[in-house]
């Protein structure tokens, strides 16, 4: 299959998986939500100003950056789409684990995150509409399935907010529960996304063979530029390299998995967006340990150098 024909292919499922659809994502909500607390907004409270620029680099900074980048990379109108999707996603528990491991200010990698996914039930929608219409390839793959602005925003709002909502409430009145059941979602929203990318690839492997390289290529590409954002706009803020560190993976990791769910969902399953979506949910885990480990060494290296300079 030519590259050229990918954004004509649409990623078709099982029709037994189309109940997982809204299940999934509503599993994954729950799963974020139920680690949600109101002190995670502690960071917000102490320091409004940074935390507020930090809040907008993920929710405007990111998309702004990619708008420009499929502009001029100029991908398949598929392509594009699904890389606008990706920047408009909340960040994901993720990120707090690797600002954790990688020695970073968990304390604002936690408010961000918990931010970014309590604002997902209406800014995620408003997002992909609003920069996919400024560039008109993605704009088209949007067109095509014929999506009315309003009802999108409502119903996707409405599938995101609810579990969130519940989520928080249960986490807030039975904390214990909470915490132990939610390590069970996450599991079964993994295992959704597991379902569906293996229901995709086997009915459509001509798809997946026609982008290999090149989406990895691309996903590569953009992810490396989301951490370097982060931390540059972290550098911006005056926050020291803790918080820079923070601002690097919450920038650079995206809930994935839910934008694959979306595009899957909402918009027919457009073949680079399923392609581009289902790579960045692999290849930024991937890219996030290294991270993390290159991090952890430079510590230590310079830690070494203290001791030696000591002696």
């Amino acid at each position: 299959m030519d590259m050229t024909t990918l954004d004509s292919w649409q990623i078709s499922l099982d029709p037994r998986f189309d109940i997982f659809m809204p299940i999934g994502l509503v599993t994954m909500m729950l799963a974020v939500a139920l680690a949600l607390k109101v002190e995670d907004f502690a960071f917000l409270r102490r320091y409004p100003a940074r935390f507020a620029g930090a809040a907008a680099t993920q929710i405007i900074g990111l998309p702004l950056m990619t708008l420009i980048l499929v502009h001029i990379l100029n991908p398949l109108p598929s392509i594009a789409f699904g890389m606008i999707v990706v920047a408009c996603c909340p960040g994901g528990s993720t990120s707090n684990f690797l600002t954790h491991l990688a020695r970073g200010n968990t304390a604002l990698s936690v408010s961000l995150t918990a931010t970014s996914s309590l604002a997902a039930a209406l800014v995620t929608p408003i997002s992909i509409l609003f920069w996919s219409n400024l560039y008109a390839p993605a704009a088209g793959i949007v067109n095509a399935v014929e999506i009315e602005a309003g009802p999108f925003i409502l119903g996707m709002g409405a599938l995101l907010a609810l579990p969130i909502a519940a989520g928080m409430t249960f986490a807030h009145y039975h904390p214990v529960w909470a915490a132990r059941i939610r390590p069970v979602f996450m599991v079964a929203a993994l295992a959704i996304i597991i379902v569906l990318v293996a229901s995709g690839v086997a009915r459509n492997p001509q798809i997946f063979m026609a982008t290999g390289l090149v989406v990895l290529a691309i996903a590569v590409g953009h992810n490396a530029l989301a951490f370097l954002l982060g931390y540059g706009v972290g550098r911006a803020l005056g926050f020291d390299d803790s918080s820079r560190r923070a601002m690097t993976f919450e920038v650079g990791i995206q809930n994935a998995g839910l934008g694959l769910m979306i595009v899957i969902a909402v918009f027919g399953g457009a073949g680079g967006a399923v392609a581009m979506t289902g790579t960045w949910s692999i290849w930024h885990l991937v890219s996030g340990l290294t991270l993390a480990g290159a991090f952890r060494a430079w510590d230590g290296r310079k830690a070494r150098a203290a001791l030696k300079a000591a002696e």
